[in-house]
């Protein structure tokens, strides 16, 4: 009971960047819009799911700031904050499973095509959250403080994922590519920084210390697959806003 009283307040999960106007402005939207379609209710139910999306990219956003809490000082209250925002991303995800398909029936092929999107957004948002309570269960039983030189580099790392999430939120609220190109250019910088942790552990001499910071090593992997997911995102953000999908370019470029 008392560790629901601890993870409950929003004061530590949510970051301390100020919203955008645009994200304060869009619910405000949404809202008017079920009004004005009391009618309708396929319309309500269609920008809900959209809603929903928007919400699972600000809290995929705050699990990746309470990483970074955690990794510098190693706060409990931070580590609670990103098991209750796994939580409800999964909570999310069961939610739009279950509206979507009926929805995506009802409308046309622009709208059908927004909709999928929120399901690939979700998917990925989901595994974002559980990334990272799978990187903080990693390191939260170590007795041994983080060495300053691994600590400084997963610090780095979560910084970055945080400011790559919060350019999707941007991007998927406002269909801004520019924020996609943000995220995609930051992406090799995240995968840098694993490598570099990485490559320092395995080049050192003694074995048991490389065992005994094992759990080092998996909470980068962690670290590194949320940037993984997060391109994933951003690519699909050139699909919402252009109706092309820069995944299979890329792909088709590699190939070439």
């Amino acid at each position: 009971m008392a560790r629901k009283q601890i993870a409950s307040p929003q004061v530590k999960r949510r970051s301390t960047s100020k919203p955008s106007r645009t994200a304060e402005v869009r619910p405000r939207a949404v809202q008017q819009r079920r009004i004005r379609s009391n009618s309708n209710d396929d319309v309500f139910a269609e920008d809900e799911l959209t809603a929903l999306v928007v919400r699972g990219c600000l809290i995929a956003r705050d699990a990746v700031f309470n990483v970074r809490d955690f990794l510098a000082d190693g706060s409990r209250l931070a580590f609670l904050a990103i098991k209750d925002c796994e939580k409800e991303l999964d909570q999310i995800e069961r939610k739009i499973d279950e509206q979507l398909p009926e929805a995506i029936t009802r409308v046309g092929e622009a709208k059908a095509r927004e909709l999928l999107a929120c399901l690939k957004f979700i998917t990925d948002l989901e595994r974002i959250g559980d990334l990272a309570y799978s990187a903080v269960m990693q390191l939260q039983a170590r007795r041994e403080k983080l060495p300053v030189a691994d600590s400084r580099q997963l610090v780095e790392m979560a910084s970055l994922l945080y400011a790559m999430l919060e350019q999707v939120h941007q991007g998927f609220v406002e269909r801004d590519v520019a924020c996609a190109q943000s995220v995609l250019q930051s992406d090799p910088e995240v995968d840098r920084l694993c490598h570099a942790l990485f490559h320092r552990h395995l080049a050192e001499q003694n074995a048991p210390a490389d065992q005994k910071n094992f759990d080092i090593l998996l909470a980068a992997q962690a670290l590194e697959r949320i940037g993984d997911h997060a391109k994933n995102l951003a690519e699909e953000l050139y699909g919402l806003s252009e109706g092309r999908s820069l995944r299979h370019n890329a792909r088709k470029l590699s190939t070439a």
